[in-house]
Parts: structure tokens; sequence; C-alpha cells
């Protein structure tokens, strides 16, 4: 590691630490380009999704964009609220629902995904293209740790 990032990296270059406080700035960015599009950061992140996918089961909607099924449901409601989304019943489930997008939903497609290309390409200018792949292959690893709840982690001297 260079020591221009060393220096900039806080807690000894706490993994955890570190990615907390570049997540914590990157929703603030976020936040500043979804908020005239009248959104919170997940109902953009569920919109996209949907755009992706229409008409998924709510579960489904709540792991692609990393929440918790059993805590997604007000989020649902905001967005039914603001006539972005509609909730059918599964024909074949009776406990499920799907989730789609309304007419106003779709009118506000081309905003939300111009919002995702700036984003994209004002973090993209902080990397060079070798860089900007390395991290998103870290992002992709990152993204599909699965804890292991059979090793214990000592907090004295961070070994297991």
């Amino acid at each position: 590691m260079s020591n221009i990032v060393a220096n900039q990296l806080r807690f000894n270059g706490s993994v955890w630490c570190n990615l907390d406080i570049a997540l914590r700035n990157l929703d603030q960015l976020f936040g500043r380009a979804v908020q005239p599009l009248g959104l919170t950061i997940i109902e953009w992140y569920i919109l996209r999704a949907l755009y992706e996918r229409d008409g998924q089961h709510a579960s489904e909607l709540a792991r692609a964009v990393g929440r918790a099924a059993t805590s997604f449901t007000p989020n649902l409601d905001k967005l039914q609220e603001k006539n972005l989304i509609e909730r059918r019943p599964d024909p074949t489930d009776r406990r499920a629902v799907h989730i789609y997008l309304t007419k106003a939903a779709e009118e506000h497609r081309s905003a939300v995904m111009k919002s995702a290309e700036q984003i994209d390409s004002h973090i993209r200018r902080l990397f060079s293209t070798e860089e900007f792949e390395t991290f998103q292959h870290v992002l992709a690893l990152l993204q599909n740790v699965e804890p292991d709840y059979t090793e214990s982690y000592s907090s004295s001297n961070g070994r297991r």
C-alpha cells in the first residue's frame, strides 16, 4: 500500500471502519443526486431494480436492494403512496405479492437512469480505468461475503 493511501485511511487501515466512512460519504453524494427526484435512496434503488425486472416478488426485491424482507414493507408503502408502484397478489401463493411499476414510475425512468449515470460518472472520474475495474472486482467480492458463524474473532488481537 502506498504511503499516500495509508496516510488517508483511518483507524490503522481498519477495513470495516474505512468502508463505513466511505459508504457514508457516497450515501451523501447519492442523497443529493436523488433528492430532486423526490425519492429517498432506498426508493431509488427499488425503482432501479424494478426497471431491470418489473413484477418481482417483494422478498426478491428486498434481496435485490440489500434489505431484509422483514423490514421492507414501509419502503413499499411509501412508494405506493407516491403512486410509483402497485402490489398484486401472487396467484400461486396467497402470502406473496408481486411489485409492479406504475405509469408514473415509468415517466420517472429517464430521470432516475440519468441520475444513476451522473453518479457513476462522478465516481469513475476518481479512478483510472484499471483502478475502476479493480474497484468493481473488490465490490463484487465484498457483496458476496458470507459470514461464517462457526469462527470466532478475537477483539484483543484481531486474529482468529
